[in-house]
């Protein structure tokens, strides 16, 4: 193939033709020779006379030009042109394609897959062996060398993983390849430590050409929290030039729908690879958060995972009155104040005032009584998931509480009075901690040995003790003990929350055992000490592509290897468990940075977008052909021979072809079909034509009565009632359709299945009648019943249940208790509806917004609701008074059930009219 430019040719020897074209310029432009003039002096009868033909004496050079061209498109043509030809490198031997399959390869991947099966096509047509080498996921044997088909069938198989490629394991992989060999390197575009050596070997080895795109890339970093809001570090490959990228937040809004939290535009100025996005949320908002990610961007790199560490607790201290008024550090709080300062959002005041404000925690100093009004509601607060912490102090020490029995805001019994240590009167020296055991959640944490504890308050031994101590000093008292209570907990530090009683609250040590408690936030990255002891069990995996997933198979991370673990397939990026913490490892981490790579001058580098080959061939004949229909058409117009008698019936046929096109007139109008204009012009109540005329003609007279109905006492005025055939008739236009059962009645064909399907899924209501009475509970038994079951066996239809008191259906226009018809027995089902509370005040739930699509009984409501011509009932219904109440409350049930079925669930939105009662008071 030679190759000019963009484009090749497979035979170019023909490419000579066009050196003719001169040749056969001259050839046409010839003139016959000039004509001998004689006098002749008859030819004065043919003056005045015309010639139909006329003949040019020279060719236009017009008319020229037009043949020349239409000859060589006919040369080119020949010639096997072809638009961005492959061109073949001309390697010989074996090809050896390594690609590094990091995270940085995610957003152009499919162009990548591109490259590697046109390596895979060339290597084919040479005949050559193949080895493909992903940097991310090597294997321990040596490199498969096969052929280029074997590997075709493996490259939907490939895909990027979340984490950078190991150069030392690439390198070792390519030393198991013995002989030489060619290489292309399909490279992230990302510079690495130790890819300089990996490109010596494979130089050593024979050629290497590198593909690479130069598609911006861009990267999340680090996340820090303090009071101005969440600063997060984003990154770019390369410094030229200014650009512009979106990070957005993402997290669940109230209701659980995850929504974009919040958007954040960065400007990299020419020269910078990294700048601050900077969101200034509330806590609230916040504490959403479960990631960022840079709009347009699809892989790992682009997405930062939020953890515990960017949710700010919300703690609540009850304030004391302090005697010692002035005397700051001997406050209660002093040093509880400066622990959450910065690492948890504090609100103070009245035990109640913090109850209703519920924040994750709420912390006791020495508070020995609580009243029977806040003793309760903290209880019920704990039980709900809260953590109540408390600190021990004279109060507590004096009091009579959890002496006799356990108190349920107390994790242990306590003794009267307190322990002194130290001093005249002590048992000794002031007691130093014990180290924390494996089953405390503050082992790993290292005891300084200035921390001591002068008095404390004592533990009642009981048979739970052992297994509710948490902390002990250095002689086996306790020192810190939980109880769970409900979802919550309650701590007690049986010392005092300053240093009084104790050294704890000088040192750091409160501030960690304060972390491991999760009372506040934990830091940025957990530290080895931290998660000394425990295991982190993976919950959710990240892949190239940003997309997280399930990772419960996986298997546990010691503590201490994952506080220092960056992203690998080990330790893939994600969130983890520990404890009552969630920790992610993200894809980068503080030190990385996205640096090009510079290769070498001698390394060919090739990128961008992979054209594909387009042969010309087609195209250039087509032209040829064009330019020698105009060369006909010009010719017959120089003769004027263009508009003669012989091309009318030519013209004519030209003519004639876009005048039978078809036209858009010419369709046939569906609007001028009777049975939908008649059902889309109001609403219609239908029916299903089962067959029985005696069966379909009540329904048809049902319907027509609460279509009466409805026109009278609702603003619904619904047209005459329609029958529907399910095999033949359209169902999308009517809102209900109610279908008697009968014993005979035929199985609907696949067909209709499929369209009642569709129709059940769109918004569309079956109110199934058995007309049984339902006298054997849904039917089960009953001919009616059996016939049921089949009828509804292949319908898409959701779990069922008894309507509950509560449905809409009670409420949707008329407040109902049951539901008759003809039958005043029998039960109705619904689609059974998701768990839901009952707002206070509210004598409803707040239940889904769905529309049942199904309801299903045995009243016979057709026989209720059906009337004659002048309106007088059909069927008669129960006996007196009873019976005209009976069939007064059918009606009813048909209103609501219309009403329900066109308006939905709105009767629902009661549930938050006190709520906004409440606001529109305040």
């Amino acid at each position: 193939m030679w190759i000019l430019g963009p484009v090749g040719f497979t035979a170019p020897w023909v490419l000579l033709g066009l050196l003719a074209l001169p040749i056969l310029w001259f050839v046409l432009r010839a003139v016959p020779p000039a004509p001998i003039r004689r006098r002749f002096p008859g030819i004065a009868l043919l003056l005045g006379l015309t010639d139909d033909e006329t003949e040019a004496d020279r060719t236009p050079w017009w008319l020229l030009l037009l043949r020349m061209l239409a000859v060589a498109a006919l040369i080119l043509a020949f010639a096997g042109p072809v638009l961005n030809p492959r061109v073949d490198r001309g390697g010989t031997g074996s090809l050896v394609v390594v690609m590094d399959a990091s995270w940085a390869s995610a957003p152009d991947w499919a162009l990548r897959i591109g490259r590697v099966e046109q390596a895979l096509e060339e290597a084919e047509a040479g005949n050559r062996t193949v080895c493909i080498l992903t940097a991310t996921d090597l294997s321990a044997q040596p490199c498969d060398f096969l052929s280029a088909s074997d590997w075709r069938a493996r490259l939907s198989g490939l895909a990027p993983a979340p984490y950078a490629p190991d150069m030392a394991e690439l390198l070792t992989a390519l030393g198991t390849i013995q002989g030489g060999y060619e290489t292309l390197w399909l490279s992230d575009g990302l510079d690495r430590l130790g890819r300089a050596d990996v490109l010596t070997v494979l130089d050593a080895k024979g050629p290497v050409s590198v593909f690479e795109t130069p598609r911006a890339l861009y990267g999340l970093g680090p996340t820090s929290v303090d009071e101005t809001g969440v600063d997060l570090l984003v990154q770019r490959r390369g410094t030229a030039g200014e650009a512009s990228v979106t990070v957005l937040a993402h997290g669940p809004d109230p209701a659980g729908v995850p929504r974009v939290l919040a958007r954040q535009e960065v400007t990299f100025g020419s020269g910078e690879d990294a700048v601050s996005a900077l969101f200034d949320l509330p806590p609230e908002l916040r504490n959403r958060i479960t990631r960022f990610e840079i709009e347009g961007q699809r892989s790992a790199g682009a997405i930062r995972l939020a953890d515990d560490s960017l949710k700010r607790r919300e703690v609540g201290l009850v304030t004391v009155r302090d005697s010692r008024e002035g005397l700051q550090l001997l406050s209660q709080l002093h040093y509880l104040r400066a622990a959450l300062n910065g690492k948890a959002d504090v609100i103070e005041g009245a035990l109640a005032d913090l109850i209703q404000a519920n924040p994750d925690v709420i912390i006791l100093a020495d508070i020995a009584h609580l009243s029977g009004g806040e003793a309760a509601p903290l209880l019920d607060w704990v039980s709900e998931g809260g953590l109540l912490l408390r600190f021990a102090g004279p109060n507590l020490a004096a009091s009579d509480v959890a002496r006799d029995a356990e108190d349920p805001l107390l994790p242990v019994r306590l003794r009267a009075g307190g322990r002194t240590i130290g001093g005249a009167m002590s048992w000794g020296e002031p007691k130093t901690l014990r180290p924390f055991a494996e089953t405390s959640p503050f082992y790993g944490l290292p005891v300084p040995d200035d921390v001591t504890v002068s008095a404390q308050v004592m533990a009642q031994p009981d048979p739970d003790l052992a297994v509710r101590v948490i902390a002990t000093l250095g002689d086996g008292t306790p020192m810190v003990t939980r109880k769970p209570v409900g979802q919550g907990q309650v701590v007690l530090f049986h010392v005092t929350a300053n240093a009084e009683w104790s050294t704890l609250p000088l040192s750091g040590l409160f501030v960690a055992m304060l972390d491991r408690l999760a009372v506040t936030s934990r830091a940025a990255q957990a530290e080895a000490d931290d998660l000394a002891g425990q295991t982190v069990q993976p919950m959710k995996r990240l892949d190239g592509f940003g997309t997280l997933s399930d990772a419960a198979a996986m298997v546990p991370i010691e503590g201490a290897v994952f506080a220092t673990a960056k992203a690998s397939a080990a330790t893939p990026p994600g969130l983890y468990q520990a404890r009552d913490s969630v920790l992610a490892l993200n894809v980068l981490g503080a030190e990385d940075r996205l640096i090009a790579t510079q290769w070498p001058a001698d390394v060919p580098v090739t990128g961008g977008q992979t054209r594909n080959e387009r042969p010309l061939t087609p195209m250039l004949l087509l032209a040829a052909l064009t330019l020698l229909g105009g060369d006909v058409i010009a010719s017959l117009w120089l003769s004027g021979r263009l508009f003669g008698a012989r091309m009318v019936p030519i013209l004519l046929l030209a003519l004639a072809i876009p005048l039978s096109a078809p036209r858009a007139q010419d369709a046939p109008d569906t609007l001028s079909d009777p049975f939908a204009l008649a059902a889309s012009t109001e609403v219609a109540l239908a029916y299903v034509r089962t067959g029985d005329a005696r069966i379909d003609s009540l329904s048809e007279a049902g319907l027509a009565g609460l279509s009466a109905v409805l026109n009278a006492r609702t603003s619904v005025e619904p047209s005459p009632p329609m029958g529907v055939s399910l095999d033949t008739d359209p169902l999308g236009f009517f809102p209900i359709l109610y279908w008697p059962v009968t014993a005979d009645q035929p199985i609907p064909t696949a067909a209709a299945y499929i369209k009642l399907n569709a129709y059940l899924r769109t918004g569309g209501m079956i109110l199934f009648d058995t007309r049984d009475a339902d006298v054997a509970s849904f039917g089960a038994a009953t001919p009616t019943g059996l016939k049921l079951q089949a009828l509804a066996r292949p319908l898409d239809i959701p779990a069922l249940e008894h309507i509950p008191e509560d449905h809409v259906l009670t409420r949707t226009f008329y407040l109902l208790r049951e539901f008759p018809g003809r039958h005043a027995e029998g039960t109705v089902w619904v689609e059974a509806s998701a768990n839901a509370e009952q707002a206070e005040g509210m004598p409803f739930r707040n239940l889904n917004d769905n529309v049942t699509p199904v309801v299903i009984g045995g009243g016979d409501w057709a026989a209720a609701w059906a009337v004659d011509g002048t309106g007088v009932p059909l069927v008669p219904v129960g006996r007196g008074f009873n019976g005209e109440r009976q069939r007064e409350l059918a009606y009813r049930f048909g209103v609501n059930l219309v009403m329900y079925v066109l308006t939905g669930n709105y009767k629902s939105d009661q549930v938050h009219v006190p709520a906004l009662l409440d606001r529109l008071s305040q």
